[in-house]
């Protein structure tokens, strides 16, 4: 695995596509860096892109806090199919089946219902176009779901909606942000799919 910073508190990488984030990158991290990895965030299975472990119950507790206090900064590129607005700043209501693993836009809170926000724009436009996304929450396949309820599901996300023959969800989690030994830190990498010039 690419590894992009780490030290005796922390790692911060760029996930494979196929591995999980919660059992095979620690493992993975351990057999090459050596020493226990807390995982404290998500990526789907068929995602990638930059994520940071913990290598300490302290600093796991410290960036816990940070994505709980909106203070990690999480940043993404996707291709989707069509051309949205420019800018966007959604939110909707989630409701995650977790017998399908299915997440659905819903009209009204209730049980389970959580609340989602994103902000994005627009990098590239045509038949299938290319996106920024700052996630304010972190929900199970949010992004996914918000383009695709919107009439652009993302290439190859064949949960929800696309039909073409990309083999995974064109989602990159290209730069993460948090505060770390008194000062912000960001890491980005990119895909091959959005260079770091046409991402920025």
């Amino acid at each position: 695995m690419e590894i992009l910073y780490e030290d005796r508190d922390i790692a911060v990488l760029v996930k494979p596509v196929g591995l999980d984030a919660q059992a095979a990158v620690p493992a993975a991290l351990e057999a090459q860096l050596g020493g226990a990895f807390y995982p404290v965030h998500r990526l789907d299975l068929n995602v990638g892109g930059v994520m940071v472990y913990a290598r300490t119950k302290q600093a796991a507790a410290s960036l816990s806090r940070a994505i709980q206090d909106g203070s990690m900064v999480k940043e993404y590129v996707a291709m989707v199919h069509g051309t949205p607005p420019e800018t966007g700043d959604w939110e909707d209501l989630l409701f995650k089946d977790s017998g399908k693993n299915k997440v659905f836009v819903v009209g009204r809170m209730r049980g389970g219902v959580k609340k989602a926000r994103l902000e994005y724009r627009l990098l590239r436009a045509g038949e299938t176009s290319l996106v920024r996304i700052r996630l304010h929450t972190g929900r199970s396949h949010q992004i996914r779901v918000q383009f695709a309820s919107r009439g652009y599901p993302l290439v190859g996300d064949h949960k929800y909606g696309s039909r073409d023959e990309a083999n995974a969800p064109m989602l990159f989690s290209c730069r993460l942000t948090f505060p770390y030994r008194g000062k912000m830190r960001s890491f980005e990498a990119y895909p091959p799919w959005a260079d770091a010039k046409e991402a920025m």
